[in-house]
């Protein structure tokens, strides 16, 4: 069964804290994007901004030109999980090793266009990959169902991580990204823009408990 992560895009100190409060009565599990307005064309509040309750497990989901810029800092908040984009134009393996080598698992995410091929030495050497079907910087997007082709191309490449989806996640298509293999969906939109978000999570959990195939 696939966990349903609430994610939190915010442009300002005070949006992040709102998205925060939104979620923190169901969840203690979030996914943080954040964005230099380089690789992603809008940016998100500072690094140095994201918090969130001792308690929780938290993922950051760097959209960032130069990951080795932001890395030592993305270390010392001490998340549970780092993601940066495979796309990026510098050289990502000592990246993903600083992180590795600190104890905190690293992944990376694959873009539509993205052949996991192409990428085999980073998903060896990651512990999750994250399918990115939505827009850059944004809530929303649509979940191209496609991609799903990607996690059996992953797999055949390392099949002990795991797999995340971000991009359009919704309960019209949870049940079918759990039961395509998806092990974390990120959502955004559909919980943070809920006039209920704590009903709109509890239906996501509820689509992707049930049994049966696709």
């Amino acid at each position: 069964m696939s966990t349903i992560v609430p994610t939190v895009l915010a442009s300002t100190p005070e949006d992040y804290k709102a998205s925060l409060e939104r979620v923190h009565t169901f969840t203690n599990r979030i996914h943080v994007d954040f964005s230099d307005g380089s690789f992603a064309p809008n940016k998100t509040i500072a690094v140095n901004q994201i918090w969130w309750p001792q308690q929780w497990q938290t993922d950051i989901h760097a959209m960032v030109a130069d990951p080795g810029q932001y890395v030592d800092l993305l270390i010392s908040m001490k998340p549970s999980l780092i993601i940066f984009h495979a796309e990026v134009q510098i050289d990502l393996a000592p990246v993903l090793k600083k992180v590795r080598d600190s104890g905190i698992k690293v992944g990376i995410a694959l873009m539509r266009s993205s052949v996991p091929a192409d990428y085999a030495t980073h998903i060896e050497n990651v512990d999750h990959v994250m399918v990115f079907s939505g827009d850059l910087g944004n809530y929303g997007g649509t979940a191209s169902m496609m991609q799903l082709e990607k996690i059996r191309m992953i797999k055949n490449i390392n099949s002990g991580l795991e797999i995340g989806w971000d991009g359009g996640v919704a309960t019209e298509n949870a049940f079918s990204l759990s039961q395509g293999g998806v092990d974390v969906l990120n959502t955004g939109g559909a919980i943070q823009k809920a006039q209920d978000p704590k009903a709109a999570y509890d239906a996501l959990v509820k689509e992707v408990s049930k049994q049966g195939a696709v």
